[in-house]
């Protein structure tokens, strides 16, 4: 089976994986602003990869604008994040991101990544910083923080660094069964 992963990274966690998954299935792989929709004519199976923004996942739109292009290929999309991996917001991100009917053709997986501030381009550091002081604000407070938020805070000033080539099994069974 003929496979292209493509990709956006911000801070390098999506482009680890995508070059993982790459390598596993002896794959082509491209940076998202290298590619136009017609290359995708030659493969079989589309691997799409995008951080989470606020439970977009960033870049998706060239996969779900181009999906009646798409859907005759076997397509895996993966969004990475720094939290740990949940149903209810793995759900809430497909669902948000996919319709009912790019559900039956896409499958979503969820990779937990990392978080590292000062990788992030200048928009994103001031939305990131817009969160930093919104859970402080609510520490100030004394309102209980949750353990995604304590440690969130200390991502700020320490990397974090979740990614482990085992977390791409799922995507690569998905695309060769």
């Amino acid at each position: 089976m003929k496979t292209i992963v493509i990709y956006k990274s911000k801070t390098g966690f999506t482009k680890k994986y995508a070059e993982w998954i790459a390598e596993a299935l002896s794959a082509d792989i491209y940076d998202i602003s290298k590619v136009s929709i017609s290359m995708l004519d030659d493969y079989d199976a589309v691997v799409f990869g995008g951080s989470l923004h606020a439970a977009g996942v960033t870049g998706l739109k060239m996969i779900t604008d181009n999906f009646d292009k798409l859907k005759s290929k076997r397509i895996a999309v993966f969004a990475t994040g720094a939290s740990p991996a949940r149903e209810e917001v793995i759900n809430e991100v497909r669902d948000k991101n996919f319709t009912q009917e790019q559900q039956k053709y896409i499958q979503f997986f969820y990779i937990r990544g990392g978080f590292d501030y000062n990788k992030l381009p200048v928009i994103d550091k001031f939305l990131m910083m817009l969160l930093k002081i919104k859970i402080k604000n609510k520490k100030r407070k004394n309102i209980k923080l949750t353990s995604d938020e304590i440690g969130m805070l200390n991502a700020y000033d320490n990397p974090v660094d979740f990614t482990n080539r085992k977390n791409i099994e799922d995507v690569i069974t998905y695309i060769v069964p």
